[in-house]
C-alpha cells in the first residue's frame, strides 16, 4: 500500500490522490480502470488494490502531453522510446494528426479529425478494408455505439483484446456449457469447499481476488495453486485493508502448490478425472454424481473411454509432477462438496487451450460442480470491462440472433459475414487487404504477437486512429496518416452523465467520474463515436440513428441496449440501484445449458504431450508486479526480487547448470518456428524456482518471440505461454 500511495502522490499530489482513491469502486464512485474483479460489499473506503491505485494514478496524473511535446519529438524518435517512458509523459490533451509524409504530429480540430476519418473510410473499396479494435476499458455505452457504427458501416471487423486473452475460455465454455462466461458469483467463491487457482497470478493481475480467497479460507475452503511459477500472493497474503493483515507474516492461502510444467494442465485434469472414475469403481455411486450426469449432460461415454485410456507416463511427462502429487490432490477433491476452478491466461494461450478448458469442465461435471452454490467455472478476466464489451456486441463473429435484434431496432441490415479477429487483422494489414485501423483504447502494437511483423503491418496502413488517454507505442508505430483522439478517463466527469461496466462475474454497475477533465479539449468515448458516426453517415441520409441524442443522453443508449441485448430489462432503473444488477446466467441460475444438445457437454480430448528437442525450453510471457497489461508503472518486480530492469529471464537453476549458463549472465532468447527464428536480445538470467524445462520473461519485451501463426486451435489466440526457445550467450557478453 505504501508503494502505491507513493506513486499516487508523485503522479497526482497528496490532495488529489486522497480525493480520488476514496472514490474507486464505491457505489457512487467510478469503476477502477484496472481489472474486472467484482467489487464486493463496499465495506471499506479503500476498495482498491495496489495496482488499482497505480492505474488510477496513471490516469489522474497531473502530467500533460501538449502540442509542444509533439513539435519537439518526431514520431521516429518516439518509436525508439520504451513503453515505460511513453506512459510516463502524461495525459494527452488535444487531437493530433500526422499527415502522410510527415514525421511529426500537429494539432487538428475535432471536426477536421472526424472529416479525415470519414474521408478515408468512404474511399475504401469495401467496408472490410477497415478494422475497428476495442480494448477492455471501453464502457458498455461506448462499446454498444461503436459496434453499431461499425456494422452500420458494413463490416464485422471488430477485433478486441479478448482475442488475445480469454477467447479460448469463451470458445470452450460456449461449446460445453452454452455460455462464454463464468458460472460463479463472488458469494459462490466464499462458499466453496475447494478452489483451484490455475495459471493465474492474482497478487499482480487482480489483487482484490486475494481478499475473496482469504474469506473463503476463513470459511473452511482449501486452495490448490497450479502454476509453473511460485506466486507470492498465493503463498503468503498480507491484506492491506486490515491492520491485522499488514502486521505479521500474512495468511498462507494455498494449501497445496502443484508446480506444473507449462502446458501440462490438460494432463492434470484428465488424470484427476481418471482417478475419480476409478474411485467410483471401487465404491459405486460414492464419487460421481450419476444423477446429474444422466439428467444434465451429454457425451459422457466418449469422455470416459478417452480418460480411462490415459497413460500415467504421459501424465508425469506432461505435468512434471509425480503421480503421488496428483493422487493426493484428488483426495482434496473427494473431500469437497463444492469445487470452483479459477484460471487466467496461463490456461488460455497454448495451442490446446480450448481442449484444456474443456477438460476443466469435464472434471467439474463429474461431481455436479456446475449450477449449484459454491461450485463452477471462474475464468478471471483482466481489463475492467472486457467482458461487458463482448456482451455489447464487440465480436467479429456475432450471432444471428444479435444481428436480427440490431436490424429490428435500428432499421438496417447488418453484415452477416464474420469479420477479422486480432491475428487476422494483422495479416490483413500485412497483406494490404486492410487500409484503415481504428482503435478504441488499448495499445495494439504492444499487446499483439510477432512484434516485427505487427509493426511493419501497421506502418502499411493508409490511416491509423487511436482513441487514447495517454501516449503509448501504438501512436509511434502508425500508418501513413495517423490521428490521436484524446478521451476522458474513467476518473473524470462527463457532465452529469455516467457509464456502466460488467465485471468478471456478470454484475453490471454504474461508473461516474469525479475529477475535472485533464483538458477542456477531451471528448468522451461516446461523444467520439457519436460525432464520427454523424460525419460518416451524413451524406447518405439513410442512417436513421439519433447519434446526437446518444451523445447528450446516455439513458437513450441504455434504452436501446435493453431492446437489443438479452438480460438488460429495465436497464436504466436497475443500474441506478446500489451495486447494480446481475445478468442472467442459465447454468448458474437454472442449471440449464443452452448448447446445441440442450445439455452440458462432456468432451473427449486427445492428449498430445509437448516434447522439446534437446537444449530447448518452453517460455511463458508474464507481467511484472509494476505492470498492468501493456502499461508499465515502474521497473521493479519486488514479488520476484527484480529491481530496475525488465529484460530478464527466469530459469530453473538445474536448467542453467545443464547449459553451463551462470546466474546473472546476459543471453539472447531465440524462438523457433517453421518460418524461421526470432530473437530477443540482451536478457539477464535469473536463477528462479520455476518448473524444469520452463522459463519466463516479461511482455511486451518478448512478444517478438511469439509467431503470428502460432495460435490456439478454435480460438486463434496467440500461444504466448508456449514458446519454444533456446538460450544463447549475448554477443557482447560472449565477446
Amino acid at each position: 500500500m505504501a508503494h502505491s500511495l507513493a506513486m499516487s502522490y508523485s503522479q497526482m499530489g497528496v490532495k488529489r490522490s486522497l480525493l480520488t482513491l476514496v472514490r474507486v469502486n464505491q457505489k457512487q464512485g467510478f469503476d477502477c480502470p484496472g481489472c474486472a474483479w467484482p467489487e464486493g460489499e463496499h465495506r471499506s473506503p479503500a476498495e482498491f488494490c495496489e495496482n488499482g491505485a497505480k492505474a488510477v494514478a496513471e490516469e489522474a496524473t497531473l502530467r500533460r502531453v501538449t502540442r509542444d511535446f509533439f513539435a519537439e519529438h518526431a514520431v521516429s524518435e518516439l518509436a525508439g522510446r520504451s513503453d515505460y517512458w511513453l506512459g510516463q509523459q502524461g495525459r494527452l490533451t488535444e487531437p493530433m494528426y500526422k499527415p502522410a509524409g510527415s514525421d511529426h504530429y500537429e494539432p487538428v480540430a475535432w471536426d477536421e479529425a472526424f472529416s479525415i476519418i470519414a474521408r478515408e473510410l468512404r474511399a475504401l473499396e469495401s467496408p472490410d478494408e477497415a478494422l475497428f479494435y476495442t480494448s477492455g476499458r471501453t464502457s458498455n455505452e461506448a462499446a454498444f455505439l461503436y459496434q453499431l457504427l461499425v456494422r452500420r458501416f458494413g463490416t464485422n471487423n471488430l477485433p478486441d483484446c479478448s482475442n488475445m486473452c480469454h477467447e479460448s475460455s469463451g470458445s470452450a465454455l460456449t461449446q460445453t456449457l452454452g455460455i462464454g462466461k463464468g458460472t460463479v458469483s463472488l458469494d459462490d467463491l466464499h462458499k466453496a469447499d475447494l478452489i483451484f487457482v490455475v495459471g493465474q497470478n492474482p497478487g499482480t493481475n487482480h489483487p482484490r481476488m486475494l481478499s475473496a480467497l482469504e474469506k473463503a479460507k476463513r470459511n473452511g475452503a482449501r486452495i490448490v495453486a497450479v502454476n509453473p511459477l511460485p506466486e507470492a500472493g498465493l503463498l503468503r497474503f498480507k491484506n492491506p485493508q486490515k491492520a491485522s493483515g499488514v502486521a505479521g507474516r500474512g495468511t498462507k492461502l494455498a494449501d497445496r502448490f502443484l508446480q506444473i510444467r507449462l502446458n501440462g494442465d490438460m494432463a492434470l485434469f484428465q488424470a484427476l478425472s481418471k482417478l475419480m472414475l476409478e474411485a467410483d469403481d471401487a465404491n459405486p455411486g460414492s464419487v460421481i454424481d450419476h444423477e446429474f450426469v444422466e439428467t444434465h449432460t451429454h457425451g459422457f461415454h466418449d469422455f470416459e473411454k478417452n480418460v480411462r485410456e490415459l497413460e500415467w507416463e504421459d501424465v508425469e511427462e506432461a505435468t512434471g509432477l509425480p503421480r503421488t502429487a496428483v493422487e493426493e490432490t484428488v483426495q482434496d477433491v473427494l473431500a469437497a462438496k463444492s469445487v470452483i476452478v479459477c484460471w487466467a491466461m496461463g490456461l488460455t494461450q497454448h495451442k490446446n487451450s480450448v481442449a484444456t478448458i474443456r477438460e476443466v469442465v469435464n472434471f467439474l461435471l463429474l461431481r455436479g460442480n456446475v449450477g449449484r452454490p459454491g461450485a463452477g467455472v471462474c475464468p478471471v478476466r483482466g481489463h475492467s470491462n472486457v467482458q461487458g464489451d463482448r456482451t455489447m456486441g464487440i465480436y467479429e463473429k456475432p450471432s444471428a440472433a444479435f444481428l436480427d435484434a440490431l436490424r429490428d431496432e435500428f432499421g438496417f441490415e447488418p453484415p452477416r459475414r464474420h469479420g477479422a479477429d486480432a491475428v487476422e487483422s494483422i495479416r490483413a494489414l500485412r497483406d494490404g487487404q486492410a487500409k484503415v485501423f481504428v482503435a478504441m483504447g488499448g495499445n495494439f502494437v504492444s499487446a499483439t504477437p510477432d512484434t516485427a511483423v505487427t509493426e511493419a503491418a501497421m506502418r502499411r496502413a493508409r490511416l491509423t486512429v487511436q482513441v487514447s488517454t495517454k501516449l503509448n507505442r501504438s501512436h509511434a508505430v502508425c500508418g501513413e496518416q495517423a490521428l490521436i483522439l484524446p478521451t476522458l478517463g474513467r476518473t473524470e466527469r462527463d457532465g452529469d452523465r455516467f457509464v456502466t461496466v460488467e465485471d468478471s462475474m456478470g454484475m453490471v454497475h454504474a461508473s461516474r467520474g469525479r475529477l475535472a477533465p485533464a483538458s477542456p479539449d477531451l471528448l468522451s468515448e461516446v461523444a467520439i463515436v457519436s460525432r464520427l458516426a454523424g460525419r460518416l453517415f451524413e451524406q447518405d441520409g439513410a442512417s436513421g440513428i439519433p447519434w446526437e441524442r446518444f451523445e447528450a443522453d446516455h439513458d437513450a443508449i441504455r434504452d436501446r441496449i435493453e431492446r437489443v441485448v438479452p438480460g438488460f430489462d429495465d436497464f436504466n432503473e436497475r443500474v441506478r440501484r446500489p451495486g447494480g444488477f446481475a445478468l442472467p446466467n442459465a447454468p448458474r441460475d437454472e442449471r440449464r445449458f443452452p448448447t446445441d444438445t440442450g445439455k452440458a457437454n462432456f468432451t473427449a480430448n486427445a492428449l498430445d504431450v509437448l516434447r522439446l528437442a534437446p537444449g530447448r525450453l518452453l517460455l511463458q510471457t508474464v507481467r511484472s508486479h509494476d505492470q498492468y497489461n501493456t502499461t508499465i508503472y515502474g521497473m521493479d518486480d519486488r514479488y520476484r526480487g527484480v529491481h530496475n530492469g525488465r529484460r530478464v529471464v527466469f530459469v530453473n537453476p538445474d536448467d542453467l547448470a545443464e547449459r553451463g549458463i551462470a546466474d546473472g549472465e546476459l543471453v539472447d532468447l531465440v524462438s523457433e518456428w517453421p518460418d524461421g527464428e526470432r530473437t530477443a536480445e540482451g536478457f539477464r538470467v535469473i536463477a528462479y524456482s520455476t518448473a524444469r524445462g520452463c522459463c519466463a520473461a516479461y511482455f511486451p519485451e518478448t512478444n517478438v518471440l511469439v509467431p503470428l501463426d502460432s495460435t490456439a486451435d478454435t480460438s486463434n489466440t496467440p500461444t504466448s505461454k508456449s514458446v519454444v526457445v533456446r538460450l544463447e550467450r549475448h554477443a557482447a557478453a560472449a565477446g
